[in-house]
């Protein structure tokens, strides 16, 4: 059992009667044709060519589902990137992070050739209605019977904001406090149908009783809804909320709101005091802190042995474009890279403080290495700078349980190098080695997502 000092807070270890504490796994998703590594689409045996076939992702779904993952989530982005050189050419013919398909109806695929795995997909507060929101999921978790999840996103590029009509997005500022009042409304419409309102009584010809269903009429600063929502009660009541902020006014909104927090750290102490940060935030506000995940992630690399695990990351890597990484990078800050010679040090790159800090957080500390722009863009498409762990299966479990049990996190966000080869390695030779050593489970249990959530 983990040992902390006197008087740390009881969230932090078991205590005298409890079962041992077990570590929780989330599947990353892309609905596209490369994930982390920008190269992983030229190996040959990834499955990029199927990026458009339903069933490539029903297959990873039923995988994942094998080794017996909490949930699975879609990472989202509405638009064609051009911040490089004022064009999309890069990422087309790279590509990086290229396009997307709607999340929403692939994971309602997923649900049927599934049973127990959480379905958790990306919707942005910025765009989308609450109306709509809330009866996309409340819809997708009748489907799954009890497994939705939405990953919240506040959104953070203009473009995408275009993309829906509007000049821009809000000021940083606001967008959690418009996020919020998003959250709230979405809460009373997925709360306008009360438990037991479908009564189906077929001799009194009253299918519902109409006492328990509501109107909302939420009104706020900036969103209004008058409800009721015209799809019943789902089964858990509101999806599991995802979210993945780690600035100081995204902390607060995941510890209001969250129930799984996939973050992005990685040094040991970096994800103890994000763990504690969050973990106390919700304590304050009257929260179970039980009640929500920390899942950093991190990218697996397997082999039988660590050379060949090393040799296979080798391949992988020399696979990748430093040219589409630097335009990701250049995509992620929103600033063109493209007038900068690749060869040039980061330091010696003039930039506004903004920017500047915003390189710095994605590169997570690269900067200081003395990385040229080239440099960067190949390290950064190597994994978007997520921790990567190779080796053999026991080494890999090692490092997971090292984190888990050092109080870095409650589980992992597991990131494929190539799919669906990666998963299923993982799934066929970690998972077993987690669950020799009594920190995975070994079925499922519980009714809905949530049950295992809190479990």
């Amino acid at each position: 059992m983990h040992v902390v000092s006197p008087g740390t807070r009881c969230w932090l270890t078991a205590g005298a009667g409890m079962t041992q504490r077990q570590m929780h796994l989330v599947g990353y998703l892309i609905a596209g044709p490369t994930w982390h590594n920008n190269g992983s689409w030229r190996h040959p045996e990834s499955d990029a060519d199927l990026a458009l076939d339903p069933h490539r992702y029903e297959r990873i779904a039923q995988i994942l589902e094998e080794g017996l993952f909490d949930a699975l989530f879609f990472v989202d982005v509405l638009t064609v990137f051009d911040t490089y050189g004022g064009s999309f050419a890069g990422q087309v013919a790279g590509p990086g992070q290229m396009w997307y398909l709607d999340p929403m109806l692939l994971l309602a695929a997923m649900a049927r050739k599934t049973r127990h795995i959480g379905l958790a997909g990306t919707m942005s507060t910025a765009f989308y209605h609450p109306f709509h929101i809330a009866r996309s999921f409340a819809t997708l978790d009748h489907m799954s019977q009890g497994r939705a999840a939405w990953n919240v996103v506040t959104s953070a590029n203009s473009r995408e904001a275009q993309n829906y009509g509007l000049d821009k997005l809000m000021p940083r500022d606001l967008r959690y406090d418009h996020a919020d009042e998003v959250m709230e409304a979405c809460d009373a419409l997925w709360n306008s149908w009360e438990e037991g309102a479908i009564v189906y009584d077929r001799k009194a010809g009253i299918y519902a009783d109409p006492s328990k269903v509501h109107y909302v009429d939420y009104a706020g600063k900036w969103v209004k809804t008058r409800g009721p929502l015209p799809t019943p009660r789902s089964p858990q009541g509101r999806p599991v909320i995802m979210q993945a902020g780690s600035s100081e006014r995204g902390r607060q909104f995941a510890a209001r709101w969250a129930e799984v927090v996939f973050t992005l750290q990685h040094e040991k102490s970096h994800m103890q005091a994000f763990y504690t940060d969050l973990k106390t935030r919700m304590e304050r506000l009257g929260r179970n802190p039980d009640h929500c995940l920390i899942t950093p992630a991190v990218d697996v690399v397997i082999g039988e042995t660590e050379s060949i695990a090393r040799e296979r990351a080798e391949y992988l890597n020399s696979l990748v474009s430093a040219d589409v990484g630097v335009c990701d990078i250049s995509n992620g800050i929103g600033i063109d890279l493209s007038q900068y010679p690749m060869d040039q040090p980061l330091q010696d790159m003039e930039m506004t403080e903004g920017a500047r800090g915003v390189l710095d957080v994605i590169l997570q500390g690269s900067r200081a290495a003395n990385l040229t722009l080239r440099e960067a863009g190949y390290r950064y498409g190597v994994s978007q700078l997520t921790p990567a762990l190779v080796g053999t299966p026991e080494m890999i479990a090692d490092r997971l349980q090292d984190m888990f049990e050092s109080r870095c996190c409650d589980g992992f966000v597991v990131c494929p190098s190539i799919t669906p080869g990666s998963y299923v390695q993982f799934v066929k030779t970690v998972v077993p080695e987690l669950q020799r050593r009594g920190i995975y489970r070994t079925a499922y249990s519980g009714r809905v997502l949530r049950d295992r959530i809190q479990g």
